[in-house]
């Protein structure tokens, strides 16, 4: 039992460093014959990291840092972009370097031309970018052709695919690159993950005459889970598509902020009791902000009016898809732990208290817009 709470806390602990948007890159390739015009937004953050953009070490990238560094910026980003076009390869020219905001902060804009020397085939590309340095970094791809628009996500298991400019994208490949997506997404959105975890720890417990008792037989905590996921499921798939559809706005840094409070209030609500009968309309209430947060990678991307719906759709199941299986893992180890009379105080309460403060340092970095070391 000691063992499985050090384990419990150093996770914790060591999500504090992952407390942001994962790292992604979003490209755009419009194809028309033989030129090819491409934008390319990559955070800041993620070039300062790879390459030392900030010259000072003053926590801050200035527009003459970057552009004092564009020569280095634009080789080594696009020494690790491949552009084919009928297995021909194309010729790769930096064009303007522009900045712009997302909802995880600045990006710098890499536009470039391509010039290929053959116009039939198919389009390939080989996208190589951080995969050495984060594998957890994702490229987002949106190539533009007579009107259509194909989707692709890059991963280092998936580092090369193939566009048919000539005809409509798959409906199917739009829902599984998508599905893929949202499942990796709350797979590595630890806030998300540590609040449905705080939500499920005293699942397997009923709060009786001031202390936690452990629940009879599994139908009861079966149910109990069941009406928490359930109300966390149908307000963050609420949020997210009313975000994503353009119907609802909020700051980024308000959700985020917002997210981190739920996880911490959700942890503290374990070891202190107050919402002891309550936990499925807390699990909705601040499902729906967990929704907003979760929308962020695709508004990011940018994508097409055409496919917006297909693409929600594709990655909300994903994430649904995700979520049950962390619930599945954890779901039959609560119950079983719980059998066990220091589960209340050890698991509980100890691994609630690892939890608020993860949570805690999450809503000072991202209220007050800071990275904490905790090394």
């Amino acid at each position: 039992m000691i063992r499985l709470i050090l384990t419990i806390w150093l996770l914790a602990a060591s999500f504090s460093a992952l407390a942001h948007k994962p790292s992604d890159s979003y490209l755009t390739v419009q194809v028309d014959g033989r030129q090819i015009a491409g934008q390319w937004d990559i955070a800041l953050r993620d070039l300062d990291y790879a390459l030392g953009l900030d010259a000072n070490d003053d926590g801050n990238i200035t527009w003459a840092e970057l552009r004092e560094s564009r020569d280095v910026i634009y080789t080594y980003a696009l020494s690790r972009l491949q552009l084919d076009m009928g297995k021909q390869a194309c010729s790769l020219q930096p064009s303007n370097l522009l900045v712009d905001e997302h909802s995880d902060g600045h990006y710098a804009v890499l536009n470039f031309q391509a010039t290929c020397s053959s116009t039939s085939g198919p389009l390939s590309l080989g996208y190589r970018l951080f995969f050495d340095l984060d594998p957890q970094h994702r490229g987002l791809i949106s190539v533009v052709h007579e009107g259509q628009t194909d989707t692709a996500i890059f991963n280092p298991d998936r580092q090369l695919t193939e566009f048919v400019l000539d005809a409509d994208p798959s409906l199917w490949r739009v829902l599984a690159h998508f599905g893929d997506e949202g499942i990796w997404h709350i797979w590595i959105g630890f806030d998300h993950i540590l609040f449905l975890l705080s939500l499920l720890l005293p699942a397997a417990l009923i709060w009786e005459k001031g202390a936690w008792l452990p629940k009879a037989g599994f139908k009861p905590v079966f149910y109990d889970v069941l009406g928490v996921v359930t109300a966390f499921t149908l307000a963050h798939s609420l949020t997210l598509s009313l975000t994503v559809l353009h119907f609802l706005s909020l700051p980024s840094r308000w959700v985020e902020s917002a997210i981190a409070a739920s996880v911490a209030l959700a942890a503290f609500n374990n070891i202190y009791s107050v919402f002891t009968t309550r936990r499925t309309w807390f699990a909705f209430g601040f499902g729906l902000i967990h929704g907003m947060g979760i929308a962020s990678v695709l508004l990011d991307m940018g994508l097409p009016e055409a496919q917006r719906v297909l693409s929600l759709l594709g990655f909300n199941l994903g994430v649904e898809a995700g979520q049950l299986v962390i619930v599945g893992a954890a779901l039959p180890l609560i119950a079983y732990l719980s059998r066990y009379r220091y589960y209340p105080a050890l698991v509980l309460k100890m691994g609630s208290v690892s939890i608020a403060g993860v949570a805690l340092v999450w809503l000072a970095e991202r209220s007050l817009d800071f990275q904490m070391s905790i090394w």
